[in-house]
């Protein structure tokens, strides 16, 4: 079917292609009863604007971008993207206003990509997601003058806003609980340390076993179910091994259970299980994994929000949200004495 324009709608409105125009972009020099008729009938052939015409004409192209940089498998086995997709979506939709998505292999080229997106007016700003502890991406939007939202700590963000979550307290809170239950040896598989909020976990977590007077150490991993495999193996295979393992991600923590369990031990009797960031995931397995749950879908509509502010030329904050919490489950216990 042919797709419907504004000459159609001019011919079946009896009026000039100027005056569909004027009323299409709701400016002056059509009659009210005129800009009623000529919308309705806009709507009745299903008009929409044409993307690339808009971005002609007003610089602005309709859409949002968002790029990860991770592996494919490791990214379509973790819920936590698509609940932060969905999350942005479902504020997006509200005028409806595309996010474009796509994978790049390194740094490098998400940057090129962004050069090129600003350059033809593809997107009017992008979500910057797991920023680096030296990250090129900050300084590089900046001088492109892109509007764009960083999901993570406003540290080493430049003038870009952030939206973020306290992951230092949520880590004091796991390792404090952990200890009133009276374990004293813990460990933590964390993800890539090249991210910044995995150096930020990981700093808590030293802090907290410290003041508290415990042993910790942390196992770095790609955030894959094979690499949370062969740290939980390695860590419960050693002489001292720990009593409570904290995972940076459900799929590691739900690979850690089992890894456990083909190895003749029992969670939590033998050691006590902790996943970051809850899902469906927690709940399925047995026992079921005590975790740190957060509104990720909420997440990302604050972040959309704050993105669409800002790409309309207002002034942005960086916005904090409630910090993860502890939701208990089986997988935590008392360590057996």
């Amino acid at each position: 079917m042919k797709r419907p324009t504004m000459a159609d709608i001019a011919r079946r409105a009896g009026v000039t292609k100027g005056a569909v125009s004027f009323a299409l972009n709701n400016r002056p020099g059509v009659s009210e009863p005129t800009r009623r008729r000529i919308l309705a009938i806009a709507e009745e052939l299903g008009w929409q604007p044409n993307s690339a015409a808009r971005a002609l004409s007003d610089g602005r192209a309709g859409a949002f971008g968002l790029v990860i940089d991770r592996p494919a498998r490791t990214l379509g086995l973790e819920p936590f993207f698509m609940q932060l997709i969905s999350g942005i979506q479902s504020e997006l939709i509200r005028d409806a206003t595309p996010l474009v998505l796509t994978m790049a292999e390194d740094q490098a080229a998400e940057v090129a990509l962004y050069k090129s997106w600003w350059a033809q007016r593809r997107v009017d700003g992008v979500f910057l997601v797991d920023l680096q502890a030296d990250d090129a991406r900050v300084t590089v939007l900046e001088e492109l003058g892109m509007p764009a939202v960083v999901l993570g700590a406003p540290v080493g963000t430049g003038a870009l806003p952030a939206v973020w979550s306290d992951d230092a307290a949520a880590v004091h809170t796991v390792v404090r609980h952990l200890a009133d239950l009276g374990h004293r040896r813990l460990a933590r598989v964390g993800g890539p340390e090249r991210l910044r909020h995995t150096v930020i976990r990981g700093a808590a977590f030293d802090a907290a076993v410290r003041e508290l007077g415990l042993s910790g150490c942390t196992v770095e991993t790609d955030y894959s179910g094979e690499a949370g495999a062969a740290a939980t193996r390695a860590l419960l295979s050693g002489g001292e091994a720990p009593t409570a393992i904290m995972y940076d991600n459900d799929v590691m923590a739900v690979s850690g259970l089992a890894t456990v369990q083909s190895m003749g031990l029992h969670v939590p009797a033998d050691v006590s299980l902790v996943a970051w960031d809850d899902s469906a995931l927690c709940e399925l397995v047995h026992p079921a994994l005590t975790a740190l749950s957060r509104d990720i879908a909420g997440y990302g509509a604050h972040a959309a929000r704050l993105l669409r502010a800002a790409a309309g030329g207002l002034e942005v904050a960086d916005l904090e949200d409630p910090a993860p919490r502890l939701t208990l489950r089986g997988s935590v216990a008392a360590p057996v004495k």
